[in-house]
């Protein structure tokens, strides 16, 4: 192995460490909030008819959440668990590793294509409003809109255009009730929540792209290659967006996280049972097992994507040692 080879190789492993033990730490913190603020003796107690005391204490053990044990001593049993691919269970006593890949490949299905699309879409308007400044206002307010309008409004709105364009059409190409039952099926529900998540991403990272742009404007390795005679939008493309698009990288290594646990919205407004609804619906259960698991995923996908960004870095800017 040549040295430059070794150094990446040890970059890589540090940074993967770091990750690791960033993770590590916020899926910590994420149980231990949720097993101090949340109360499952009291869900059990409201339940009606109410179950013997003796009953709801041996429930409680069983399930790792009395809060008679001290919350360091349920930590403890939870993330040895934890290391293990073991995340406890529910309050209704259902592995909470059983439900967690079926939760999580739901939500990113229904999440990561729109994320993706909106994200190489914003990066493009944001040139292009650079390159372009006629434009540039009307993408402006149209992002600004975007942005302010809540998720759920903003996936009704696009149901009822659904609804006008089938009856136009006279068939049922844009679907969202379910999940559909053949590919054809599949491809046509996610149609909507891709653009839902797609509008979102884009009028977010339009903006997000004009400002770096405008920066690397004078930037001097930009301003040299004009010097040089390139016309200003061939030196924004060939010299400037390459290092604009570092910083977004990285922005969208933790929007992801992020717009992980935010899909809620997204799934409650088309009816599917991902992660984030099910995160939602464990904070009104006072289930602290999948709470914690929630949180666990996504520290763990925020440092991951973070790494893949430190690579993508290294494509856009071979000489970065970032």
């Amino acid at each position: 192995m040549s040295a430059t080879g070794a150094v990446m190789l040890v970059l890589l492993v540090r940074r993967c460490s770091s990750a690791l033990v960033l993770a590590a730490l916020a899926a910590s913190l994420g149980y231990l909030l949720a097993g101090a603020a949340l109360d499952p003796r009291a869900r059990l107690e409201a339940a009606r008819p109410r179950p013997p005391q003796p009953a709801i204490e041996a429930e409680l053990t069983a399930l790792n959440l009395n809060d008679r044990t001290p919350l360091h001593v349920r930590y403890l049993t939870w993330a040895s668990g934890a290391v293990r691919g073991d995340f406890g269970r529910t309050l209704h006593g259902t592995p909470v590793s059983d439900e967690l890949p079926r939760r999580l490949g739901t939500s990113l299905l229904l999440l990561l294509p729109g994320a993706v699309l909106g994200a190489a879409l914003g990066v493009l308007l944001g040139a292009l409003s650079v390159l372009h400044p006629g434009p540039d206002k009307a993408l402006t307010v149209l992002s600004h809109v975007l942005l302010a309008t809540p998720v759920f409004v903003l996936a009704v709105l696009l149901q009822l255009g659904a609804q006008h364009a089938n009856a136009a059409m006279g068939g049922h190409f844009f679907q969202w009730v379910g999940e559909g039952t053949d590919l054809t099926s599949r491809l046509r529900h996610l149609v909507l929540p891709t653009a839902t998540v797609a509008l979102l991403q884009a009028a977010l990272y339009s903006r997000y792209q004009r400002a770096l742009m405008r920066d690397v404007l004078e930037a001097e390795h930009v301003r040299a290659a004009r010097a040089r005679g390139l016309r200003r939008h061939h030196a924004l493309l060939k010299h400037g967006l390459r290092t604009a698009l570092v910083p977004t990288s990285t922005f969208f290594a933790y929007d992801l996280g992020l717009l992980l646990l935010g899909a809620a919205f997204v799934e409650q407004a088309y009816g599917r049972h991902g992660m984030g609804a099910w995160l939602l619906d464990s904070l009104r259960e006072a289930d602290p097992h999948p709470v914690a698991a929630c949180v666990a995923v996504a520290a763990l996908l925020v440092p991951t994507a973070t790494v893949l960004a430190g690579a993508a870095h290294r494509l856009l800017l071979p000489g970065s040692r970032t």
